[in-house]
């Protein structure tokens, strides 16, 4: 179930928390990986080159902005080259920056939405002539609770971009279906990574460790959670789910957040 073989994807903001779990769990299930990775990024990549190539898959990593459409659009090039195609894109860069909304001038607004928002559409934008002339494609946003179920407080900029996110997927999955390529989008919760653990622009170690007794499971998630359901949406057996916002939260959104 759920088999990448022969597959390629490609991932950005790949050198750490969810875009490096991911890769390495496509990779397990057969598919080789454009490892996307920002160079300002303080975390090694090599784990990751690293871990896609034990699992027996090729693995191409790039240096990208997502904020350069230039960058991108060679990153895919790259990948139909060397790898041969490119069946499978998770848009995954993102920043979180606290900014009091009345304190948020216009250059830190644009720099969260080109980088959450405008970069996922770059993405996309450069992967579907390929997806389209091979008549398949997986188009995989990551989003979040925050805009789409909740709000996050002292982070409105993030907010919309990860909101405008799931319209973005919803009119691709109608405009490209025909052509065999899904879309859909996934709002995590609270996962376990760097950037959650950023103390300064998210909720820190102790705010991480806080959110767990208040969902359902008990736990704050993990990267690999969202990698494996990344993997499914990746795969032939999710064919017929497109245009969605999948939430995986634990049920906290739910259970409320108090």
């Amino acid at each position: 179930m759920f088999d990448l073989e022969g597959r390629v994807a490609v991932i950005t903001g790949a050198a750490s928390g969810i875009g490096a779990a991911t890769a390495r769990i496509f990779a397990e299930g057969g598919a080789d990986i454009g490892i996307a990775w920002y160079p300002g990024d303080p975390h090694d990549v090599e784990p990751v080159r690293a871990a896609v190539e034990a699992a027996g898959r090729r693995a191409l990593v790039c240096e990208v902005d997502v904020r350069d459409s230039g960058q991108v659009e060679a990153l895919v090039e790259r990948c139909v080259s060397e790898l041969g195609s490119v069946d499978i894109a998770v848009a995954n860069a993102g920043i979180a920056r606290t900014v009091p909304l009345e304190q948020l001038d216009d250059d830190a607004w644009y720099a969260t939405l080109d980088v959450d928002l405008t970069g996922v559409w770059r993405v996309f934008r450069a992967v579907l002539p390929h997806m389209r002339k091979a008549g398949y494609g997986r188009l995989i946003a990551t989003s979040s609770v925050a805009g789409t179920v909740s709000a996050w407080p002292l982070h409105p900029q993030y907010a919309a971009s990860k909101a405008a996110i799931v319209g973005l997927v919803q009119n691709l999955a109608v405009d490209y279906g025909p052509d065999g390529i899904t879309a859909n989008a996934v709002a995590p919760g609270v996962i376990e990574t760097p950037q959650a653990l950023d103390p300064v622009n998210s909720l820190g170690p102790d705010g991480v460790a806080a959110v767990a007794p208040k969902v359902p499971l008990r736990r704050v998630g993990q990267p690999e959670d969202i990698a494996y359901l990344y993997r499914f949406l990746a795969s032939e057996e999710s064919a017929y789910v497109t245009g969605q916002l999948i939430v995986a939260d634990g049920a906290r959104s739910l259970a409320g957040l108090d």
